[in-house]
């Protein structure tokens, strides 16, 4: 079968299984527009591929996904609008695909890129990698997922907290605040992954992708309310004094002095 060749994204179908590499090691697979783009288009290829029957979700590299590529991001209302409906139609194919999905969290999942693996069914974790959702040490809102994921797995009270401080969580963490569900050494990654995946692909699949549709109702009731607010709120905060601050100390590598502007 010939899979689509798309930008920053690679895919590679086995068994049933369609493997999605976010592929930029070189910025630790932060999103940029294209890479937005190819994310959509092999996800929605994996959704009405009926070769495929699970989803992993990976990155190349040290990284899973280091988040928004902050080097790229415009904080121009057009940019924003465009890149916000590419985020929109991510986290809804996330949600909305009946397809189980695994993320093997390789490295660190940070801002967008936790998001993204939060919302993947099952996060099988090395050992060594981190998990945090910093926006607000970047002047902006949470709002690409972080607020509407985050709550859901870890509770109220945790996901503030976090959410709040942008701190990371080590992956042993994490899993204890129900953010992942398996951790692992590094060099046991891979099986502990393809284990999973072969008792998916080879399991009932229409009861399989009826229960993830069920479970995932509570998200997708969510979606209109949570996560619109939350990217509206971005939007707002991406043309704030305080994220063009946090832009410039991050360009300058120093510490933002932030007013509430």
């Amino acid at each position: 079968m010939d899979l689509p060749v798309l930008d920053s994204v690679r895919l590679e179908l086995r068994d049933g299984v369609l493997t999605v590499t976010l592929d930029r090691p070189e910025r630790l697979n932060a999103f940029n527009h294209p890479m937005h783009q190819s994310l959509v288009a092999g996800l929605t290829f994996a959704r009405d591929c009926d070769a495929v029957q699970v989803i992993v979700l990976t990155g190349a590299g040290r990284a899973f996904s280091a988040g928004g590529d902050m080097s790229a991001i415009s904080a121009t209302v057009d940019e924003f609008a465009r890149e916000s409906n590419f985020a929109r139609r991510l986290v809804q194919l996330l949600v909305d695909c009946d397809k189980p999905m695994i993320c093997r969290l390789n490295g660190d999942a940070i801002g967008l890129g936790a998001s993204v693996a939060l919302l993947c069914d099952i996060v099988v974790a090395a050992d060594t990698a981190r998990l945090g959702d910093p926006h607000v040490r970047m002047g902006l809102v949470a709002g690409d997922g972080g607020a509407l994921i985050w709550p859901m797995h870890a509770g109220m009270m945790a996901a503030k907290y976090y959410l709040l401080t942008g701190d990371l969580l080590p992956a042993e963490e994490a899993k204890s605040l129900g953010l992942i569900t398996f951790v692992t050494p590094p060099e046991e990654l891979d099986a502990k992954v393809d284990s999973i995946a072969a008792k998916l692909a080879n399991g009932a699949p229409l009861a399989i992708r009826w229960t993830k549709r069920a479970v995932n109702a509570a998200i997708a009731s969510a979606l209109p309310a949570v996560f619109e607010q939350g990217l509206a709120l971005e939007g707002l905060s991406m043309v704030s004094q305080d994220h063009a601050e946090a832009r410039a100390a991050f360009l300058a590598k120093r510490k933002p002095v932030f007013r509430g502007r």
